[in-house]
């Protein structure tokens, strides 16, 4: 990364850091609209491994009052044949890579232990050129509810992205996400999918073992909607009490 690129990150973070943001921690790709705890800080690491190897980075912490802001690292992704990352800024039948953004959410609580979670990412992508830069953003609105004592849990609701962020396809749809405590916090099943024939539309299926009651590893396979590649997901969470 050369110099430029460097100072321009610094001074995005300071800009982004200063504006009001509305995932976050997600099942694998949906964002579960729980937010951090308070003065606590959560963070997330995703492995897609297929032809090539993607990483998905997520920190979020805890403002209080059901309020969260964090920062992401998205579509970082490895080609081992030519050995290179990849630095996509010229075309939208892809999502553009890989992307530094800032999120936020906020939850609203609804009587019979329902609540909406609203939220976006709203960032750039990494360029080595200036001119090459481009905003980009994703939010959503998700109605959640969480069942006996909180072992299960399902979320359903609405995003809208820019073409930067989804690649090429609709830029609004439907997601949805479910977790069931088979045993509670020490096996977990787990699931999404995002509607789309875009680079973000797929389904997530998988398993979460608790490594401790902070840590839980996911291990699950996705299916891209629009062309049915399949891939291998791995998934790190640390989530202080």
């Amino acid at each position: 990364m050369d110099k430029k690129t460097t100072k321009w990150l610094f001074f995005s973070l300071l800009f982004l850091g200063n504006t009001v943001a509305l995932a976050q921690e997600s099942y694998f790709n949906v964002p579960e609209s729980d937010v951090a705890k308070a003065r606590k800080l959560t963070v997330q690491q995703q492995f897609s491994i297929q032809d090539y190897y993607r990483s998905l980075t997520t920190f979020d912490y805890g403002l209080g009052k059901d309020w969260e802001i964090g920062a992401n690292l998205l579509n970082l992704d490895y080609y081992p044949v030519s050995k290179q990352i990849l630095r996509n800024d010229s075309t939208s039948e892809r999502a553009y890579s890989p992307l530094l953004m800032l999120n936020g959410q906020k939850i609203f609580k609804l009587p019979h232990g329902f609540h909406v979670g609203l939220g976006a990412q709203v960032g750039y992508n990494l360029t080595p050129t200036k001119n090459q830069r481009r905003l980009v953003s994703y939010g959503y609105a998700n109605l959640n509810k969480q069942f006996y004592k909180e072992h299960y849990k399902l979320t359903a609701g609405l995003y809208s992205g820019h073409t930067r962020y989804l690649g090429a396809g609709p830029q609004v749809g439907f997601q949805a996400g479910f977790e069931a405590g088979i045993f509670y916090q020490k096996l977990h099943l787990i699931g999404d999918w995002i509607s789309g024939q875009h680079d973000v539309g797929q389904l997530a299926l998988g398993l979460e073992l608790f490594l401790s009651k902070s840590v839980p590893l996911a291990i699950g396979w996705q299916r891209s909607n629009q062309n049915g590649t399949s891939a291998l997901i791995v998934q790190l969470t640390y989530m202080p009490d």
